[in-house]
């Protein structure tokens, strides 16, 4: 029993193996491109089978399928400028499909792999565009209408070019309808089917009139020799087609003249018929021109105005990064005042203050302003000072004669005279309203008594050194 399990086990398994690599390998139906990815040859993005089978190995390779079927595009190209800048309607029919090429297949499996049909139009209609209007662009307008042959070669040329990048295959053109916005092709037609409706009127007229002379001659001919017959034998007859000869004259004549009238009016018709050709081509040519005046306006006119715009703005805008900049230094400057303001104004109010608890502390104002004076009487007698201090004076030889005015000597009226330089220190703080107490001592006014009241303290000074 365990034999048979494992046999059939076995036989399970090489089945379902066998049955996994068998729908490893793709077979590739006519109307399709296989693609194959992943590990493929060296240098290879893919590998396209068209019309074979291919393996594709597990987890190393995976596919998927290009339909080949035809993708009609209906183009509805308006406003196509041609040679002479006149707009030309082409609606037209395309054919497209993924290319079987070598070397065209592999650009449709980079390109169009996992898109659906819509997408694949899309992208070749934006081809088409494009390609269309660079040709018409390179035709005359009556070439465009006249040749519909070297059109649809010149544009199956560009877009075939075009296409093959993508991996897509030009397979019809099919261009209907042509027109213009300024019925220039209309205007043609007309005038075309007007030239041949004239010349077919005068080819009618032509044939008639020889056909008419023809006729007329033979029967003159006829009749002159049937008039010459039988002139022998009667005068009468003779007489007779005398009469008939004139008569015929008379007819050939009238219809000598309807003839002349018939070509005059067909004459008139035709040259009505050009002058309305004309006429339609001068309106053509003022719709060009219209154009034309339009066009230079868009290109020259326009971009001046913006430009003008431009150089405006930009100078509007300097303008304002001017007014900016002064503003914000002006803010700058006003904040930098305000600043110093503030702190000349705490320094005052501290200063204030100071003073203020001076009077308080003096107690009083008047011995306040005291209280600071003497506190400069160092500074006072500092400055005194420097009136002698800047003198240089090396050595001073007094003559003494013994006899000086009011028994001074002369030693003592140089002190004095010397002293005397000096201003009074008293008569400086009664200047700024302060009177200085008598222990700080008291000066005259007189110099002379200065200098006595001076070297009396000086001799009174020695004695008591001499004690």
């Amino acid at each position: 029993m365990f034999p048979l399990i494992l046999i059939t086990s076995t036989i399970v398994i090489l089945l379902g193996t066998l049955a996994f690599w068998v729908q490893r390998y793709k077979r590739c139906p006519s109307d399709k491109i296989l693609v194959i990815y992943g590990k493929t040859r060296k240098g290879q993005s893919s590998n396209c089978v068209h019309g074979g089978a291919a393996f594709v190995w597990p987890v190393l390779q995976d596919f998927q399928w290009l339909d080949l079927t035809p993708i009609p595009i209906d183009i509805s190209l308006t406003g196509a400028l041609s040679k002479q800048n006149i707009r030309v309607n082409t609606p037209s029919t395309f054919t497209v499909g993924v290319s079987t090429e070598p070397g065209v297949m592999e650009n449709a499996a980079e390109r169009l792999l996992g898109l659906n049909m819509q997408a694949i139009r899309e992208q070749a209609s934006d081809i088409i565009f494009g390609q269309m209007r660079v040709v018409i662009a390179t035709m005359d307008i009556e070439e465009v209408n006249s040749n519909r042959d070297l059109l649809i070669e010149k544009i199956t040329n560009g877009v075939e070019v075009e296409l093959k990048k993508i991996g897509l295959k030009l397979i019809n053109v099919n261009i209907k309808d042509i027109t213009d916005e300024s019925g220039y092709i209309d205007a043609l037609g007309k005038e075309a089917s007007a030239r041949a409706i004239n010349e077919a009127k005068v080819s009618v007229a032509e044939r008639e009139r020889d056909g008419d002379i023809g006729s007329a001659e033979a029967e003159r001919e006829r009749r002159v020799q049937v008039s010459s017959a039988q002139a022998i034998a009667t005068e009468g007859e003779n007489l007779a087609k005398v009469k008939v000869a004139q008569s015929d004259a008379q007819r050939r004549e009238q219809e000598a003249e309807a003839e002349r009238l018939a070509v005059a009016a067909e004459k008139v018709k035709s040259a009505q018929a050009f002058q309305e050709a004309y006429a339609a081509e001068t309106q053509a040519e003022k719709a060009r021109a219209s154009r034309e005046q339009a066009s230079q306006h868009a290109n020259i006119v326009v971009p001046a105005e913006i430009e003008k715009m431009k150089i405006e703005t930009l100078a509007e805008a300097d303008a304002e990064k001017i007014r900016r900049l002064k503003k914000g230094e002006a803010d700058g400057i006003q904040s930098l005042m305000e600043a110093e303001a503030k702190g000349t104004l705490a320094a005052l109010q501290s200063k204030a203050e100071g003073f203020d608890r001076i009077v308080q502390a003096a107690g009083g104002a008047e011995f306040a302003s005291t209280l600071l004076v003497t506190e400069q009487l160092p500074q006072l007698v500092a400055e005194q000072v420097k009136a002698i201090a800047n003198l240089k004076i090396d050595k001073v030889t007094v003559w003494d004669s013994g006899k000086g005015e009011g028994g001074k000597n002369d030693t003592a009226n140089f002190v004095s005279g010397l002293v005397g330089a000096l201003p009074p220190l008293h008569q400086i703080t009664k200047n700024v309203g302060i009177e200085l107490p008598e222990f700080l001592g008291k000066l005259s006014d007189n110099p002379a008594e200065a200098a006595k009241l001076l070297e009396q303290s000086k001799k009174a000074e020695e004695a008591k050194k001499k004690e």
